[in-house]
């Protein structure tokens, strides 16, 4: 009888050692880790189109004085854009993201006039930094839409570990998750990159 209480002693912690390993005591934090990352991701790759404005703007104000109105305004835009900052705790509230969202899609709306206005400066399509920066800015918006993508799936993973058994244990007693909130475009057509080629 001593063996077998002994034996059921030892059993009893590994098994709730083992209990606890399945109810997200790690996976959480690892998956909401990775979803920070990913909004880092999405944060640089604005950020490094927030600098390419810049002097896209000091390009085309160069060869086209007519354009300031539009330049004033994508200038302003970007100031706003780069204003709106969303920390990694700041995920599990939608209305910051959103507000980080409308003001990325301001800057995409008056960029995509601005390199509209172009058109009527034959000159400037043929302008080596014009269009250094034109592919430039290209690139850069589709890292844009790829760290959006890859940020939403872990999003994603990370609102589902936390709502789905066993992991939900974990989330709600042990580290009181809250679900993250996804990007989505605030406007019709935002979630697309500004047209950049001006042709011939």
């Amino acid at each position: 009888m001593t063996i077998l209480r002994q034996f059921r002693l030892f059993l009893l912690p590994l098994l709730g050692a083992f209990a606890l390993s399945a109810c997200g005591i790690n996976s959480v934090p690892a998956a909401e880790e990775v979803a920070k990352a990913k909004w880092a991701d999405v944060q640089a790759q604005y950020q490094r189109r927030a600098n390419l404005v810049g002097n896209l703007v000091a390009t085309v104000k160069a060869a086209g004085k007519q354009e300031q109105d539009t330049l004033v305004k994508v200038t302003e835009a970007r100031a706003r854009a780069t204003s709106v900052q969303v920390n990694a705790e700041d995920l599990s509230d939608p209305a910051k993201v959103q507000q980080f969202q409308q003001a990325q899609a301001q800057l995409s709306q008056g960029l995509g006039r601005l390199l509209a206005s172009v058109e009527a400066y034959p000159e400037l399509k043929t302008n080596q930094n014009f269009l250094d920066l034109q592919s430039q800015l290209e690139g850069t918006e589709n890292r844009i839409a790829v760290a959006i993508r890859d940020y939403n799936e872990a999003v994603r993973a990370y609102n589902t570990r936390i709502r789905t058994f066993p992991d939900a244990i974990g989330a709600k007693i042990i580290h009181g998750a809250k679900p993250m909130t996804p990007f989505q475009a605030t406007t019709p057509g935002a979630e697309e990159a500004p047209k950049v080629d001006f042709g011939n």
